[in-house]
């Protein structure tokens, strides 16, 4: 039988609430106290071969994904959480198992003066 890439149409790993201290934000404050960031990750990958299979490298290690996905959060200072998201979508690319990815960025400490339940923004990226 020949398995077709995208079988799997709608299969999805998601990473919810990763929970990352980083230092990004416009302000001088945010570069320096930094805060936290929370990251939302839902990957597109056909589960199909990995669940017939029972293999861990039939599909995408979430733990690994999770681990790579706060490392690029951590890294280097940025203005704006679209950069941020777009850093994620990279990395969670970088899976090869990966067709496409969502990522939202939620920054709870937001430097906002009216009270606010979440500012977050949310990207959709996929292989080129």
């Amino acid at each position: 039988m020949t398995e077709l890439r995208g079988s799997g149409r709608g299969d999805r790993i998601t990473l919810t609430g990763l929970r990352v201290r980083a230092h990004h934000g416009v302000f001088d404050f945010e570069r320096v106290e930094g805060q936290e960031f929370v990251i939302d990750v839902s990957v597109a990958v056909d589960l199909a071969a990995a669940a017939a299979s029972d293999e861990l490298d039939r599909t995408v290690h979430y733990g690994e994904l999770a681990e790579a996905v706060v490392a690029a959060v951590e890294r280097d200072p940025v203005d704006l959480i679209e950069t941020v998201a777009e850093r994620v979508a990279a990395v969670a690319l970088g899976f090869a198992a990966v067709d496409e990815v969502e990522v939202t960025v939620h920054k709870p400490q937001a430097p906002i003066t009216v009270p606010f339940g979440d500012v977050a923004v949310t990207i959709v990226r996929g292989r080129a």
